[in-house]
């Protein structure tokens, strides 16, 4: 009787399996390929970065991975918290997807550190100086099986619009993230070269999004504008400091589209969405074997275009030379809800 009930569970046990292996194929034939999944990590949900997300899929999609025929996305959003995009850096190593895309410096470094010893390879976006955050060495190499395209900020041009727009004024204050390496890199670069075009730098730095506020109203007191940097905490309090910059008459700057859509006065900023297609072609030769991730420079993407809100402009009492209204790529005559 024993040796009949263990046989009815063997069976019962290969049919399973068979039927599970019969399935798999079925999908094999039908698809005619395999699938891939990708982990997607976003620091924080503002415009450039939800730019940068939206840019890697389209850049997939047009080298053929596309979701829903071989491409499985799985996407979480770290809320501007290092802890967080830790938890879900690890979460991606333990779902073993075959690639991690991290978008922003943070979520970057904690996809590298999750998935050092495993072979998933690290693709990011949006990292101002993968150097500084110890992800490429001096010559732009990878330091593993981790490299993505970087977004410098054009800083002499933002300084040289900033001049043109505001001759009279002295001081331009930035806000910043004390931990984010891209923060530092790029304020190295605000100092050596504000100088040059007349400015003093007024800085001040905070540790998370609740400490905007009392630090944007007292750096608001010493400048004659602020500028942004892609800091990703600063710009997911980006309506705050807006709306205490516009009751002091004091202009904002952007580094990019989409901060200029929310009301900052203008910016010299880069094409977020191009950056991520960018990205998404990289990840395309790492799942078609083409190349793999620990072999490819990081690639930066170059130039950068004019964008101004006349909205914010006229709210300002502000006049913008009409040689920039022509030479700029977009212009806004009204301003978008956060």
């Amino acid at each position: 009787m024993r040796r009949k009930v263990l046989a009815m569970i063997l069976g019962a046990a290969m049919m399973a399996g068979l039927s599970a292996c019969g399935n798999a194929q079925a999908a094999d034939n039908e698809s005619g390929e395999k699938t891939y999944t990708i982990g997607i990590s976003q620091f924080a949900e503002h415009g450039s970065l939800d730019n940068c997300r939206e840019g890697f899929i389209e850049g997939l999609k047009e080298e053929g991975f596309e979701e829903g025929k071989n491409l499985e996305i799985k996407e979480n959003n770290a809320d501007a918290d290092p802890g967080t995009a830790s938890q879900i850096a690890q979460s991606f190593v333990s779902d073993d997807v075959d690639l991690i895309c991290a978008i922003a410096t943070p979520s970057a470094q904690a996809a590298f550190n999750a998935a050092m010893d495993t072979d998933i390879p690290v693709i990011y976006t949006a990292v101002t100086n993968p150097q500084t955050a110890e992800l490429a060495d001096e010559d732009g190499n990878p330091v593993g099986a981790v490299t993505g395209t970087s977004d410098v900020l054009p800083v002499e041009e933002q300084l040289k619009m900033i001049r043109e727009i505001l001759p009279e004024a002295e001081t331009i204050g930035i806000l910043y993230t004390t931990s984010e390496a891209n923060s530092a890199a790029s304020i190295e670069q605000y100092e050596k070269l504000a100088p040059e075009y007349g400015f003093k730098l007024e800085t001040s730095g905070v540790t998370n999004t609740s400490e905007v506020s009392l630090a944007a109203s007292d750096l608001l007191g010493k400048v004659d504008c602020l500028t942004n940097l892609t800091d990703n905490t600063v710009v997911s309090a980006l309506p705050t400091i807006l709306d205490q910059a516009n009751e002091k008459g004091i202009p904002v700057f952007g580094s990019e589209i989409e901060q200029v859509k929310l009301g900052c006065l203008a910016a010299e900023g880069l094409d977020y969405v191009s950056l991520g297609k960018a990205t998404g072609k990289m990840a395309a030769k790492v799942l078609k074997g083409e190349a793999n991730a620990e072999e490819m420079p990081v690639e930066t993407i170059e130039g950068s275009n004019l964008y101004i809100n006349e909205k914010a402009a006229e709210n300002l009492g502000i006049t913008i030379p009409e040689d920039m209204l022509t030479e700029a790529v977009e212009t806004y005559t009204e301003i978008s809800e956060s």
